[in-house]
């Protein structure tokens, strides 16, 4: 059977007689000197100044709402923009914390929000939580632009997108800040764990305060001393003084741990990736029951599963049961249009069409794209895309 996901890590073996050893022999297994060295590593391979490391992608992307809203970036009440074709923790911090979420639909070429689709939706947005899917992105040096000039605080979730660059940047670089997940199903493994990326000063500092309890343990001591003679705390109090809303979302040292392992592995990772997609395009570029991409614009593509839209529901339903019958793991191509969805439907009164998202969603799946596929699963894989 070809699975969605091979291995809890790259190289796996070498990575759990590491991990034994080093939980044999250390002493503290809290958020620690691992973790900070994982944020320090991560934020040099992805370019950005600052990586504030939590216990999942998904308490990322509430972690850094949260923190947004404390800075008064954002309120309740305000309209954020979001990719409807998405996970469902991306729209779950907007309900959670009292903002407007407004679905933007995808093009089909990308599977992302285009320009035009940002402009349809643009009227009011206070900020846009864009989901690069699966590896592709749309115009996203345009998209920046275009909210930059309507004053809508870009941010993105990359957590499918590791590696993939666009326009001379790396996906996850084009807003004030960005999200990843380290599942095991993704491209870079911590068990569990999550990142926010972000050049700001002042984000990174809220986020790093919002993680751990609203305190300021994990600042430096200038940052610490400010905000202690601003509310009259001193030294003995500082202990248990909270700044603003927070929640625990620390990581472990062992997940740490992990992350210095296979932060080294990225190139590799994502090298390995590459090869494949290009391979599966190839394949699917010869056949017509398939929606084609356009991707031109991308210098990499990086994914961690490899989406297949068909052109009509049937041959939807006759190319995920030929996958099927070659025990090749397949699943819908994320969560489709996120406003079908129970928990979207119970919260937000929104019917308005998205009707690429809704395609998506009824005539598409996705396979797995790992760096340890053997050429014979490759082989198998293309020819399954053939006619």
């Amino acid at each position: 059977m070809i699975k969605l996901i091979k291995s809890s890590f790259h190289h796996e073996a070498q990575t759990k007689r590491a991990l034994a050893d080093f939980i044999l022999n250390e002493s503290m297994l809290s958020m620690n000197k691992q973790c900070a060295s994982f944020e320090q590593a991560f934020a040099a391979k992805q370019e950005r100044k600052f990586a504030v490391y939590v216990g999942n992608g998904s308490v990322a992307n509430l972690l850094l709402i949260q923190a947004m809203m404390n800075l008064g970036k954002l309120k309740r009440g305000d309209k954020v923009g979001f990719s409807a074709l998405t996970w469902p923790t991306n729209v779950m911090p907007l309900i959670q914390l009292g903002l407007e979420p407004v679905a933007i639909d995808c093009r089909l070429e990308t599977l992302n929000v285009s320009p035009h689709h940002l402009e349809e939706k643009a009227e009011g947005l206070k900020a846009l939580f864009l989901t690069n899917v699966l590896g592709f992105c749309d115009d996203l040096p345009r998209l920046a632009e275009l909210c930059a000039e309507k004053g809508i605080t870009l941010i993105e979730d990359n957590c499918e997108s590791l590696g993939s660059r666009a326009g001379g940047k790396l996906l996850g670089n084009f807003g004030m800040a960005s999200t990843f997940s380290f599942f095991v199903g993704h491209h870079m493994s911590t068990i569990e764990g999550g990142m926010i990326c972000t050049d700001d000063d002042e984000l990174h500092d809220q986020l790093v305060m919002a993680r751990a309890h609203g305190w300021d343990r994990n600042l430096t001591p200038q940052k610490q001393e400010k905000l202690r003679t601003e509310a009259g705390v001193d030294a003995f109090y500082a202990k248990y003084t909270f700044y603003d809303l927070a929640s625990n979302f620390r990581p472990t040292e062992i997940n740490g741990f992990i992350g210095n392992i296979q932060v080294k592995f990225w190139d590799e990772i994502v090298s390995k990736r590459v090869g494949n997609f290009d391979r599966f395009c190839d394949a699917m570029n010869q056949n017509d029951d398939f929606h084609h991409y356009d991707l031109s614009h991308m210098e990499i593509v990086s994914n961690f599963s490899m989406p297949i839209i068909c052109k009509t529901p049937e041959l939807a339903q006759q190319y995920r049961d030929k996958f099927t019958a070659a025990e090749v793991e397949i699943r819908p191509v994320i969560a489709g249009n996120m406003t079908k969805q129970p928990f979207y439907k119970k919260y937000v009164q929104d019917v308005s069409p998205r009707p690429n998202s809704d395609l998506v969603h009824a005539n598409g799946f996705y396979f797995g794209n790992n760096p340890e596929m053997t050429d014979a699963e490759l082989d198998i894989l293309c020819g399954l895309l053939g006619k």
